[in-house]
């Protein structure tokens, strides 16, 4: 029992996002966001085979933020691959309209029209950067639902 004189304590609720988790996905994503586009750059490709360890990535950001393992952080990890994906392919797609045009990458991303952006990315990915894609997505989810299992 406790004792009203005691201060009250303040206990998070372990199925809610926690404020780390999410800065660190955040950051965590942006950044594998860039390595992506340098990578494609340096290689001139879209080099997709790096969706997959983006997820890995969301999933790694979430695990060391703490945030439990289960339908919530499976839904993350899910977003912020698709996020990763996206921006990994709008940076792509404005690196190589900017290199044309003489402007910095992000000068063309941010003049970059959404329906022109959209063409660039349908014509750059076909079924083996789509198949790296899904791949990415299902290591998502996977590695959102994976933590740490009481031992036997």
């Amino acid at each position: 029992m406790r004792n009203p004189s005691d201060p009250p304590h303040m206990t998070a609720n372990p199925r809610t996002p926690t404020l780390p988790a999410l800065l660190l996905l955040l950051v965590g994503s942006l950044g594998f966001a860039a390595i992506w586009i340098l990578a494609a750059r340096l290689l001139e490709s879209q080099a997709a085979w790096l969706a997959p360890l983006g997820a890995v990535d969301a999933a790694l950001m979430l695990r060391l933020g703490r945030m439990p393992a289960g339908w919530p952080r499976i839904a993350w990890c899910l977003l912020a691959t698709a996020v990763v994906i996206t921006l990994a392919n709008w940076g792509i797609a404005a690196t190589e309209i900017g290199r044309s045009m003489g402007l910095l990458p992000w000068e063309s991303a941010l003049r970059l029209g959404s329906s022109y952006a959209w063409e660039l990315i349908r014509l750059a990915n076909g079924p083996v950067e789509l198949a790296w894609y899904a791949l990415a997505l299902a290591t998502a989810a996977i590695g959102g639902l994976s933590g740490r299992r009481p031992a036997p």
